[in-house]
């Protein structure tokens, strides 16, 4: 890790910390963090920066837990399961914060594409490509009528309705890395042919990244494609 590298990590953990200093106190942080309480004053109010273990702690760990439970604030989910996470994919300085936390948890590689499906999952896909300075791409379910080649794929459902997405052909290139993310995954058929249009680009999957799992079906269905990492920051269950 470079200076800058350890720079950039140092100040993601106070951006954490600051996130999670809004709703509690010096001492209420402290008890979830494990870090002196003087120390937090010291990292919150810019007097100093956290070492590189305690950065890394609080953005692995710490952040990790915290942030799953600031989205699970944010999500509603009425009587037939149908999840309302709007207050979380609206707002993206949270999902400035999610990036860096996803990145270190899940370890996945340096991407140089993020691919995501218009349009929820586009301000994660933001997110996600600016903390890594990758492309952002997405698939859509139409054709751009300027556009004159595709990638293309294609699935039935189980309700047997097709499913289709499109890519333009030179937004990913042969040998690109390419992590795919989405806001929420549950059978895990969107995720199958994104994962699918990186395969026909002759590239690679760095991983798939989720905020929110409902059920393991699709999370299942992803580790079945690839054996690149597959991580979402919380899960519901699906019942």
């Amino acid at each position: 890790m470079n200076r800058a590298e350890k720079a950039a990590l140092q100040l993601r953990a106070v951006a954490v910390l600051r996130t999670l200093k809004r709703s509690r106190t010096y001492d209420e942080l402290a008890e979830l963090t494990g870090l002196p309480a003087g120390d937090l004053n010291r990292y919150v109010n810019g007097h100093v920066l956290p070492g590189i273990e305690r950065a890394r702690e609080t953005v692995e760990s710490v952040g990790r837990e915290a942030l799953a439970e600031e989205l699970e604030s944010r999500i509603s989910v009425d009587d037939e399961g149908y999840v309302d996470n709007s207050a979380a994919v609206f707002d993206q300085s949270f999902l400035d914060l999610v990036a860096p936390v996803a990145a270190e948890s899940f370890a996945f590689d340096r991407p140089d594409v993020v691919l995501t499906a218009a349009t929820d999952g586009i301000t994660l896909g933001a997110a996600m490509a600016s903390y890594f300075d990758a492309d952002i791409v997405y698939a859509k379910k139409r054709k751009e009528t300027a556009v004159e080649e595709f990638v293309e794929s294609r699935q039935r459902l189980a309700s047997g309705i097709e499913l289709t997405y499109y890519l333009p052909a030179d937004a990913i290139s042969a040998g690109d890395t390419v992590l795919v993310v989405d806001d929420l995954i549950r059978s895990g058929e969107t995720q199958e042919l994104l994962l699918d249009i990186v395969e026909q680009a002759d590239a690679t999957v760095g991983g798939v990244f989720t905020l929110i799992a409902v059920g393991d079906e699709g999370m299942e269905r992803a580790r079945e494609i690839t054996d690149a990492p597959v991580g979402a920051l919380t899960t519901f269950d699906d019942r």
